[in-house]
């Protein structure tokens, strides 16, 4: 059964086909209340990709698409069974208005207050502060403190050494791209290897936590 609430930690595939991202799918399978997972749109037959996976696996895991960056993306990822959308950029409000009336988590990008304020008042769900590790940690915080508690979400160059101190700095949660498997191990589709890449993320990031979906 889906969790309520959306997990702290997104898993983003870049540029894999539909039998790698089942690779990982089926590792994550059981891990619903701690992940996400993003498909992004410039990957090979990226629609079919998610309506496969979505349908194997959307009861257990979110399933989204990234790189969206327009209406029409927006569209074409909801038809095949996206359950939220993510952007590296601010999405137009017809956008955001499209996805909710659809029941669909929205996470469009900004970086300054202006940005996140004005995507907040237009319907997003959660900002994206893309690439994180270009600002200080505490941009997070600082960000925080005129425009009340928000879900920030801390995306580029995010892994297992520094998530626990984004999600501790402010940031409600965290989106990954190479940070917790190897690519290598994704293109060769080597579950053994990506249980081991998963249960040493697990490990580090959730270790001294409470459970990450609180």
């Amino acid at each position: 059964m889906k969790k309520k609430e959306f997990p702290k930690v997104t898993v983003i595939l870049r540029g894999y086909d539909y039998d790698q991202v089942n690779s990982v799918m089926e590792v994550l399978a059981d891990k619903g209340e701690h992940f996400a997972v993003e498909v992004t749109l410039n990957s090979p037959d990226v629609f079919e990709t998610i309506k496969r996976v979505a349908d194997q696996f959307g009861e257990s895991l979110f399933i989204g698409a990234g790189t969206v960056l327009d209406l029409e993306d927006a569209k074409k990822a909801i038809e095949v069974g996206a359950q939220f959308i993510l952007s590296p950029i601010m999405l137009e409000k017809e956008t955001l208005d499209y996805c909710k009336e659809r029941g669909i988590k929205t996470i469009p990008a900004g970086m300054t207050p202006t940005e996140v304020y004005q995507l907040f008042q237009n319907g997003a769900d959660i900002v994206k502060l893309f690439p994180a590790t270009s600002m200080e940690l505490s941009h997070f915080k600082a960000m925080k403190g005129p425009l009340g508690e928000l879900p920030l979400m801390a995306v580029g160059g995010v892994n297992s050494h520094n998530t626990n101190d984004f999600l501790d700095g402010g940031a409600s949660y965290v989106g990954i791209a190479s940070g917790i498997f190897n690519k290598e191990d994704i293109l060769a589709k080597n579950k053994a290897a990506l249980t081991k890449s998963l249960e040493a993320f697990e490990e580090r990031v959730f270790h001294d936590r409470k459970a990450v979906s609180q």
